[in-house]
């Protein structure tokens, strides 16, 4: 039986749609519309910044969940591993 050294595998990278993109998009587009972020005119983008807030204040937060990964397993049991 032959083996490989050092194999590694890469997961598979898991999307997932990003909360209130479309408010940080407009609060964005609104401060490059003005020309700055700290202008004088504090309600030029109130709107917009108050969506962003509300949709902030009330977005599910995301809690990473933990999973071992695949190279850790790997090289734990590579040691089994008759070369």
């Amino acid at each position: 039986m032959s083996s490989i050294p050092k194999l590694k595998v890469k997961p598979a990278k898991l999307t997932t749609p990003t909360p209130c993109s479309t408010e940080l998009i407009a609060m964005l587009g609104c401060w490059s519309a003005t020309g700055d972020a700290l202008s004088v005119e504090p309600t030029k983008c109130a709107d917009v910044a108050k969506a962003l807030h509300d949709c902030m204040k009330t977005a599910p937060r995301h809690h990473r969940q933990h999973r071992p990964s695949i190279n850790y397993h790997l090289a734990r049991l590579n040691k089994l591993i008759k070369r």
